[in-house]
């Protein structure tokens, strides 16, 4: 049986959970890229609502999960800042869908990966990171100041935890798959 690759994307604001997720769900020792902040961040980064941030990807993370003998899923995590999205292009490529990570704190943040998604046409479901275990918004509310089209799946997410992890994969594969044509799917 031959073994198929199916890559994900995680993307999202800056300090919005991408390199947690990807550590929390992959089976090996995730690559990451983490930099330690430095006073070159400065007027650049926007650490408002990040107090114990220290550290940012500065080019990619990534994790494996095996699914079966014949499916991986390769996590491929995008950095945050505007500076690093060049290479967004790049980790996109041959994606089956993404994970936009917001973080209700910092709403803005997420507008840039949304709409990276939205124009290119991949698929992509929106985890609402939940830090601190409340919901302090209705999926509404998040959906309105995110102009976000019913279509798109939205979630609960706690990228801290395998298992909410691993639903919202689970529901962005079974919202790729619905968007395939009636030819394609199995």
């Amino acid at each position: 049986m031959k073994r198929t690759s199916v890559k994900v994307v995680v993307a999202g604001g800056f300090g919005t959970g991408k390199t947690t997720l990807v550590g929390s769900i992959s089976e090996i020792e995730p690559l990451t890229t983490e930099e330690l902040l430095t006073e070159a961040s400065v007027g650049v980064d926007d650490l408002a609502g990040l107090d114990s941030k220290d550290s940012t990807t500065v080019a990619l993370d990534f994790g494996r999960i095996t699914i079966n003998h014949e499916v991986v899923l390769y996590l491929f995590g995008t950095p945050g800042q505007d500076r690093f999205w060049f290479m967004w292009d790049e980790l996109a490529q041959g994606a089956v869908g993404a994970i936009v990570l917001i973080d209700t704190r910092r709403l803005d943040s997420s507008f840039a990966a949304i709409d990276y998604f939205e124009r290119r046409k991949i698929p992509f479901v929106v985890g609402v990171n939940m830090f601190f275990g409340e919901r302090v918004y209705t999926e509404p509310e998040i959906r309105g100041a995110l102009h976000l089209n019913e279509s798109v799946p939205l979630l609960w997410t706690d990228a801290r935890n395998r298992a909410s992890v691993r639903e919202t994969l689970v529901a962005l594969v079974r919202h790729a798959l619905s968007r395939l044509p009636d030819e394609l799917k199995v």
